[in-house]
Formats: structure tokens, sequence, C-alpha cells
């Protein structure tokens, strides 16, 4: 069913974002990567997924934090497969400090990467859904967008930001064959979790063992989220089975909003 289609995914060079695009390309999506990174990491990758998968790839090292850069990413999508039929918005940053001592440049690049460039990109990628009368878009959004944490006031503004986009772009596209739905994950153990370790010990005074035993307190599961666990549901929310799910916040995170 999704063999042809095109898909963005942003922040897509490791972590989550990678897992998705893979995961996408197994079905036989053709894949816009985007991303920072080592250049010969990154073209490994690229080429990897063409390969293995019998897709085309390509790249775009467009910067998110303006907005500018995430209407011509979607512009560098339609140009170099055709169109944009699945967009995953999924870059993301953060940083952990309390809030007397919260670095405003810090506060802006989060708001501007994890929340505004998922705004632009949606922006650009709806028309031509419209048009087609068929369209994906799944944000990554966190436990955070339904629950806070202590010292990270930019990243949980941002996932709440990521909650309400979701429902708003979901309403106002649901006559159009577009489902916008947000995936909602607990601790994935990915590059993002594992920089902010130093930072999250600093801040509550703890070793980095403890954070990481501190951080899967919080999930019942005992256990980090696996990226191809995320990636799964991406490609299912992709699929016909779930063309009646829009609007929604799914849960991924082995039981820890439940309580």
């Amino acid at each position: 069913m999704l063999k042809g289609k095109n898909a963005v995914v942003t922040g897509s060079t490791s972590g989550i974002g990678l897992a998705i695009a893979r995961a996408l390309a197994a079905e036989g999506v053709n894949i816009t990567l985007n991303g920072f990174g080592d250049a010969a990491a990154i073209e490994k990758e690229r080429s990897g997924i063409e390969s293995e998968f019998g897709v085309k790839a390509v790249y775009s090292a467009a910067d998110l934090t303006k907005g500018s850069e995430c209407a011509a990413l979607i512009k560098f999508g339609e140009e170099q497969l055709g169109s944009v039929d699945i967009l995953v918005n999924n870059a993301g940053v953060q940083h952990v400090s309390p809030i007397e001592d919260f670095p405003d440049d810090k506060w802006d690049l989060i708001i501007a990467l994890n929340l505004s460039a998922a705004f632009h990109a949606t922006k650009a990628a709806v028309p031509g859904m419209k048009a087609r009368k068929w369209g994906r878009i799944i944000n990554t959004a966190s436990a955070h967008a339904l629950v806070a944490s202590p010292f990270k006031s930019a990243y949980v503004s941002a996932k709440h930001g990521i909650a309400g986009l979701t429902k708003t772009v979901a309403l106002e596209t649901a006559t159009f064959g577009i489902t916008v739905n947000a995936i909602c994950p607990g601790y994935v153990w990915t590059p993002l979790v594992e920089k902010q370790i130093p930072d999250t010990a600093k801040a509550r005074g703890i070793t980095e063992e403890q954070v990481k035993e501190f951080l899967l307190a919080e999930q019942p599961t005992k256990e980090f989220v696996k990226v191809e666990e995320v990636a799964a549901l991406a490609v299912f929310l992709c699929s016909d089975g779930a063309k009646s799910i829009t609007g929604s916040l799914q849960q991924i995170d082995g039981g820890w909003v439940a309580e």
C-alpha cells in the first residue's frame, strides 16, 4: 500500500528518525533524509537504504531552525522524489537546566527546532497532500507532550505545543484523506537521551548511573523503548488500517503516563 509513496523524515541521520526512515523504506517508500552529522556516515546510511530496500533515498542538510529552510526541505523532497506524501516531523534537541539558569539561546533553539520546524514543514507539505487527497503527517512528540518533568521547561513546552499542532491540523485536513498524529515515546535510548545524562546528573546532583535508574523509574516496564518499536508504530499510522486514526497522541512509553 505504501510502495511508491515518498516521505520526508526530519532528524533522520540517527536515532528514532533513522529507524523510521528505514522502516518506511522497507515498505517501498522513497526517502528524503535530513539532519546533521558526519558526512561520510550520512552518505553510508543514505546509500545503504537504497541498496538494501531498492528505493530512492536523498539527503538534505536543511537547517530546520530557520522557517525558510523547512519550506525548502519540502520543496526539495517534491523535486527529487515527485511528491511528499508522508511527513515525519522528528527533529529535536534537548537541554536540561533549572528555569532560573535556563539559557535564553537554548530556549529559542528548542522551540525553533522541536516546535516551529514542524509548523513550517507541515504548512509547506499540506497543499500537495490536499491536491492528491492523501497524506500522512506524523509528529514525534514525547510522553512530555502529556506530562511534565523538572528542568525541561523548553522541551516540555515544545512537546505540549506539538500536541496542540497535531490536533489542530488533523481537524483542518480530515476531509482530504490526510491523517495527522503524534507519537509520544517514553525514554528511548537514542543519542539525544544519552547526551542529556550528564546534564541531568549535574542538575539533580546525582551520578550518571543514578540518572538512568531515575529515568526508568518513570516507566513501569523498567526498560527503554526501542527505536524499532517507534518506527513500527509510525509505519502503522501510515497504513490504510490507520486511516481513521487522526488527531491522536499515541503513547509508547512503557506505561509511564498510565500512572
